[in-house]
């Protein structure tokens, strides 16, 4: 059997760089935000979105800072657009997790940051949420490039409370020392689930 593992935590907790550390272990990791990006540059994604935000298609594909800038002005536009990114999410997703159990993959990894906003916890055997303090959350996101004070507050009021998160987790890594103080966690983590 093919142990499915949800891997999640809010913006700038440290959710990716838990990601990379697994599939060093070597665990497959579908990575949920980079088929996002992949669907987005892609015909398939310019249909998708078309018919909810036609002025975002550019060239062929999504512009993702001109879909942005809509769902600023448009929060309902977001919902939109959610309902038909996450049923290809979640086809792609399946497709991922049947080709890791056909080649013997003790475990699979979803990094999934929505993963209870959108219900996918459901359809996983256990939840690993990626966990700091608000404080260091918030001065890791605002040291991103693109991250604006407004940016953060619509991506955060989008994403359930990281309390929340923790109280439905299977499991909880802190986040706020070292990375490899993280590593030794999810390490020991896997190691106690017999991954």
């Amino acid at each position: 059997m093919t142990v499915r593992i949800g891997l999640t935590g809010s913006i700038a907790m440290g959710k990716s760089e838990a990601a990379k550390i697994l599939r060093e272990y070597g665990l497959p990791v579908f990575d949920a935000d980079a088929q996002v990006h992949e669907l987005y540059d892609s015909p398939q994604g310019a249909d998708l979105i078309r018919p909810f935000n036609p002025q975002a298609i550019q060239s062929g594909k999504v512009d993702r800072q001109i879909v942005s800038a809509h769902v600023l002005k448009d929060p309902a536009l977001l919902a939109d657009l959610e309902k038909v990114v996450h049923v290809e999410i979640a086809r792609r997703r399946e497709a991922f997790i049947a080709t890791a159990k056909a080649q013997g993959a003790k475990a699979v990894v979803l990094d999934i940051p929505l993963l209870f906003e959108v219900g996918a916890d459901k359809s996983v055997d256990k939840t690993i949420v990626i966990s700091s303090t608000p404080q260091l959350q918030r001065a890791r996101a605002l040291a991103r490039p693109t991250m604006t004070e407004e940016r953060l507050n619509l991506i955060l009021a989008r994403q359930m409370p990281d309390t929340e998160k923790c109280r439905r987790a299977d499991a909880v890594i802190q986040n706020n020392s070292t990375l490899l103080e993280m590593k030794k966690s999810l390490l020991a983590l896997l190691k106690e689930w017999g991954v």
